[in-house]
């Protein structure tokens, strides 16, 4: 009998784009939970200009060494980034764990995926294009949708609102639980447990 493969992550990246106006904007949630996860594993991030991102190496309470990584690219280009790790380290696609944003999905809400495709994300866009496929684990956390359609970038490039920023903590912890269940348990069975849960 073939059982399946565990797939666990030894790399997350969080997406979102390097300048301050971008800070705590709805596209940059990526880069909120990678902070918040070097400082629940006490790791510091700092510049590699070899994978022109922000990065460290951390090891969970579980032991497990893993990988931090902002790209430092902009959005549309965070392929590079994810590209030259894979490469440094002679890992697979597979290995990385990819969280960002999602208009589909409401806020306060979150969905692991073993693969798929960009859904219309320029950096997984960028990411897919890097490294060869779309068969590696992301993350998705809801953002929720704007208004109206002629408002989206507006709303993907705005910063949450009041009652969403006193939500955060909320979120961040129950994204750091499901990226815990999946670096012990596997993405797939994470997915289980986790997809329907929300904080909202």
């Amino acid at each position: 009998m073939n059982e399946k493969k565990l797939v666990i992550p030894e790399v997350i990246i969080g997406l979102g784009n390097p300048e301050k106006k971008y800070e705590q904007t709805r596209h940059n949630i990526g880069f909120e939970v990678v902070d918040f996860l070097a400082d629940k594993w006490g790791g510091s991030l700092q510049k590699n200009t070899k994978f022109n991102a922000l990065f460290c190496e951390v090891v969970t309470p579980n032991r497990q060494k893993i990988k931090l990584v902002k790209p430092l690219t902009y959005m549309n280009k965070s392929g590079q980034s994810v590209r030259a790790v894979l490469d440094w380290y002679k890992l697979t696609r597979e290995s990385i764990l990819v969280v960002y944003d999602d208009m589909d999905l409401e806020f306060g809400r979150i969905r692991l995926r073993l693969s798929g495709s960009a859904g219309g994300h320029n950096g997984m866009k960028s990411i897919i294009s890097h490294v060869g496929g779309q068969d590696f684990p992301r993350f998705r956390i809801g953002i929720g949708k704007s208004g109206h359609k002629d408002a989206t970038i507006g709303h993907v490039l705005g910063k949450f609102s009041a009652e969403e920023r006193k939500e955060m903590n909320s979120l961040m912890l129950l994204v750091y639980d499901a990226i815990a269940s999946s670096l012990t348990d596997g993405v797939e069975k994470t997915m289980s447990l986790y997809n329907k849960k929300s904080i909202i």
